[in-house]
């Protein structure tokens, strides 16, 4: 069996930090998300580890789920190998404490969520200023922009080159809405930029209702793999969001159909490889 790192795993852990973002969305709204919930259904999947992708927490408690979730991970058996923290680059004020604050955590990667502010914000000359300085540090930067959204991507890729930037759910396509154009030209576009990584994750969610399935989602997949190669595309579980679809057993019954239909090695570096060369895991 292919091992599979998940480099997107959520967690909710209410007593400890906010997520108002939750309170509309039903299947998430209530009760935690938690490292043994996650053990439990993902047993005898062949997950070898996960990377912990901050939550979208409330703003005044980013920091304190980075440092949460660094105490978590002291635990060997969290399965957790790192952490993709949340940060605010559009601040210089505290913007480098946290950074190397973060860094001293073992993070081996940042986050900042876009499509839930201006779009202005990752244009300005502050922004990338202090993504190129995360670069310096050999850290990633996770991408989450919608689908409109991605020319700003390819601006802030090629304004910071020496970053490595991995995007985040495919580039949160329109599957819903049979939205291939004009996302299949922008993913074209960013997949022509080196520093720019794909994550095979979170599309399941974008179905119409009831249409949740591979069959679905082919179109969208079969582009990514065309424009981002198996040697540039990640896989993450999205979990606990994934649960908007049919849940993350199913996430991974078809990711590995996925896999099963690709050579060995493209298996390997999509499931595993890619992510430990991306995110400098040892």
């Amino acid at each position: 069996m292919i091992p599979l790192l998940d480099t997107h795993q959520h967690l909710i852990y209410r007593n400890k930090v906010g997520y108002d973002w939750t309170g509309g969305i039903p299947a998430l709204a209530q009760g935690d998300f938690t490292l043994t919930d996650y053990a439990v259904l993902t047993r005898d999947s062949g997950i070898s580890g996960s990377l912990f992708m901050e939550t979208g927490v409330n703003d005044a408690d980013y920091q304190a789920e980075g440092r949460f979730t660094a105490e978590l991970a002291e635990d060997k058996a969290s399965g957790l190998r790192g952490i993709i923290a949340s940060i605010r680059p559009e601040e210089d004020e505290g913007f480098d404490a946290w950074l190397e604050e973060s860094v001293a955590l073992g993070v081996v990667g940042y986050r900042r969520i876009l499509h839930v502010v201006d779009d202005e914000l990752s244009t300005t000359a502050t922004f990338r200023r202090n993504v190129s300085k995360i670069g310096k540090t050999a850290r990633t930067f996770d991408m989450c922009y919608l689908s409109r959204q991605l020319p700003l991507a390819a601006e802030l890729a090629k304004a910071c080159p020496d970053t490595t930037f991995i995007l985040d759910h495919c580039g949160v396509p329109d599957i819903a809405g049979n939205g291939l154009d004009p996302w299949r030209a922008n993913m074209t576009a960013l997949a022509s930029l080196p520093n720019v990584n794909c994550k095979l994750s979170g599309i399941l969610a974008y179905c119409a209702p009831g249409t949740a399935s591979l069959e679905t989602i082919r179109p969208y997949l079969d582009h990514v793999l065309e424009c981002f190669t198996p040697q540039r595309i990640v896989w993450g579980s999205d979990w606990p969001v994934v649960n908007l679809a049919n849940g993350l057993p199913d996430w991974i019954n078809v990711t590995r159909s996925i896999l099963d239909e690709l050579s060995e090695d493209e298996a390997h570096a999509i499931g595993h490889q890619n992510a430990e060369r991306i995110y400098g895991l040892a």
